[in-house]
């Protein structure tokens, strides 16, 4: 059973049940939460989604109400959408260039459709390289 057929709408998950759905990638879910915990010193908000591209529930981090990342739950790894904002455009392509972040990054960034708020990066981890790239991003 995937994870959004596991609690509906109306059954919130919490902490524990999030950090269990990730499997393998359990030591990395929980890593990249104290990191945006402890870095940016913001709790993280658990909401639902009906969007048919990433369905059921996320955790969200916001500071000062803008968005650092949202992560989707998957069976052994997980998603960090990342918005990289038209302001921060420019300086991401420059890394992008430079070979600052791993290929799989690099192919996302360039794959992903430029729009006037920026580039939406859904990011799937399964390594800490990849971790740290996110990191690097949202940074």
């Amino acid at each position: 059973m995937n994870w959004s057929e596991q609690f509906s709408q109306e059954l919130t998950p919490n902490g524990q049940d999030f950090s269990l759905a990730v499997g393998k990638a359990r030591p990395l879910w929980e890593e990249f939460n104290n990191y945006l915990s402890q870095t940016y010193q913001v709790s993280p908000t658990f909401q639902y989604s009906g969007c048919s591209a990433q369905p059921g529930w996320n955790v969200k981090y916001k500071k000062k109400g803008k968005s650092l990342c949202t992560l989707y739950p998957e069976t052994d790894a997980f998603i960090v959408l990342v918005v990289v904002g038209a302001k921060e455009e420019d300086a991401v392509g420059s890394l992008v260039a430079q070979g600052a972040f791993t290929p799989y990054v690099q192919n996302l960034f360039q794959a992903a459709r430029p729009m006037a708020i920026g580039r939406w990066l859904m990011i799937e981890v399964h390594e800490i390289k990849v971790l740290e790239d996110i990191k690097t991003l949202i940074s």
